[in-house]
């Protein structure tokens, strides 16, 4: 993220929603407005909603606007959001170690593809779902196959058994004969079986229990390891 850049599109925001009493031309009144047109807060909000999305994830539902105003609730999480910023070496030296962070971003595009609707409200147990369908899914486009899906998909796509007519495999390396290549192989076939009885069966079972954000979070990054080994991978078919 461009700390800089979202940092003055939060305090325009700030800004533009600052109260001000609506009397003028000899009227008085009790009414409050904007600084500016609530047209031109209503674009604001349009960008700085997908910087609260970064910054405070699941924010509507924790800031609620009132009757008389729509724009109490973003307006508090601007300024928290642009406090977090302002804030945040401060923040990670004192309540924490100073370590590498993992961006959900910046996972595998089919992992926060499948996720990141969900993830931005807040469900990530959900989201953690929507992520595995979309590997799924993307695994049977590369080797074409819709008649076998997750463990199953996986093992036959990761076997060291030829290509046969209509069972596409796939090579994370060139097929040499050696203890690697069938390591790495073998190596994906176990990491996706781990992916689905350790991850995808006991969401799908246990559907009442909410995940935390860093326990998801550890989950997509698996994920995003098998994500990326398919798609690396080369496809082998049977000639012709």
């Amino acid at each position: 993220m461009n700390t800089n850049w979202a940092l003055k599109e939060l305090e325009k925001f700030i800004d533009q929603t600052v109260m001000r009493n609506a009397s003028g031309g000899g009227l008085i009144t009790t009414r409050n407005v904007t600084a500016v047109p609530d047209a031109e807060v209503t674009k604001q909000a349009q960008v700085v909603e997908q910087i609260l999305d970064r910054v405070i994830p699941g924010w509507p539902s924790r800031y609620n606007e009132t009757r008389n105003n729509r724009w109490t609730g973003h307006r508090e999480a601007v300024i928290r959001a642009r406090e977090a910023l302002l804030r945040k070496q401060e923040l990670d030296e004192n309540l924490g170690e100073n370590a590498p962070e993992l961006s959900a971003a910046e996972l595998h595009p089919w992992i926060w593809g499948g996720a990141k609707s969900l993830w931005q409200s807040g469900h990530f147990r959900e989201a953690v779902e929507g992520a595995i369908r979309k590997l799924n899914a993307e695994t049977q486009n590369k080797v074409d196959r819709r008649d076998v899906s997750e463990t199953d998909l996986f093992r036959q796509a990761f076997s060291l058994d030829d290509p046969k007519t209509g069972r596409a495999r796939l090579r994370r390396m060139k097929d040499d004969g050696s203890d690697t290549y069938r390591s790495v192989q073998r190596g994906a076939m176990n990491l996706a079986e781990g992916v689905f009885a350790g991850i995808r069966n006991p969401l799908s079972h246990e559907a009442d229990q909410e995940l935390s954000e860093q326990e998801a979070l550890e989950y997509l990054a698996a994920l995003s390891v098998l994500a990326r080994w398919v798609d690396t991978a080369v496809v082998a078919r049977v000639e012709g």
